[in-house]
Order: structure tokens, then C-alpha cells, then sequence
């Protein structure tokens, strides 16, 4: 079973790209970085290949999306507090990043969403496994 996951998108200026998700507080591993690509860790087993679309376009016969139009696929994570949700939401606001439509609130999960700058939707959430026990009917529980 998969114990790591790179996940791959494409953007239109690499330096753009490094420099918004430094300061919203990701780091990098020079290790898998050239001109063409980055590796950028969100943590010990996950990470994100930032790749210039024309690199990108090396992978698939299929059209790239552009997702300041469309929406290829919303990367959400889960971090360990509303507070932290909050944290990192607002350091990607303030280096451009743009709000985007917030879920529905739920008794149990806390979230913020926001676009990139190459337009990539992310969700930010916490979910507070207390709650999330309460929510559950019993027999889904004892299952």
C-alpha cells in the first residue's frame, strides 16, 4: 500500500509559485527542484510537485487545465486545530492568495478555502474527532 503521495500541478511561473508558498510557510526539497519543477513538502509524507506547465505537458497527451476557468482538483488538508486552519489560511491571503467559497458549516469540521495563484483550489480543515464520534447513528459506530 502507498505509504507517500506527490501530487502534481501545473503552474505558469515556477519563481511565483516558490515564493507565495514559502511564505505561507512550506519548504522545499532542493533535492527534486531544477528550472522546470519543485518539490515542495507539506510533510513527511506528502508532497507537492509544482511543475511549469510546459514540463506539465510532458506527462499527458490531455490539455492542461487552466484552473483560473476550470477546476481540476481541490487539495485539501487536514491540520490539527482550527487555529492552525486559521494560521495558514491567513498567511496564504496575505501572500495572494484569494478566498474562495467556504463549505457549509458542519458540527464537526472546521474549514477555509483559497485559490493560488495559478488559480489551484485548496481546503483547509479541521476535524474534531469528538465530534465526529457524536455525529455518528450507533450502528455505523459499532460496525
Amino acid at each position: 500500500m502507498p505509504t507517500k503521495i506527490f501530487v502534481n500541478l501545473p503552474v505558469r511561473d515556477l519563481g511565483a509559485a516558490i515564493e507565495f508558498f514559502t511564505k505561507v510557510g512550506f519548504r522545499f526539497n532542493p533535492q527534486f527542484s531544477n528550472e522546470r519543477a519543485t518539490c515542495m513538502v507539506v510533510s513527511d509524507d506528502i508532497y507537492v510537485m509544482l511543475l511549469v506547465e510546459p514540463f506539465f505537458r510532458t506527462f499527458t497527451p490531455k490539455p492542461v487545465a487552466d484552473a483560473t476557468r476550470t477546476t481540476e482538483v481541490i487539495l485539501s488538508l487536514a491540520l490539527d486545530s482550527s487555529e492552525e486552519v486559521n494560521q495558514l489560511a491567513d498567511k496564504a491571503l496575505a501572500a495572494g492568495a484569494i478566498a474562495s467559497q467556504p463549505l457549509p458549516d458542519s458540527d464537526f469540521m472546521y474549514t477555509r478555502n483559497f485559490q493560488d495563484p495559478d488559480g489551484h483550489l485548496w481546503e483547509l480543515m479541521y476535524m474534531n474527532p469528538t465530534l465526529i464520534e457524536q455525529a455518528q447513528p450507533a450502528a455505523e459506530i459499532s460496525a
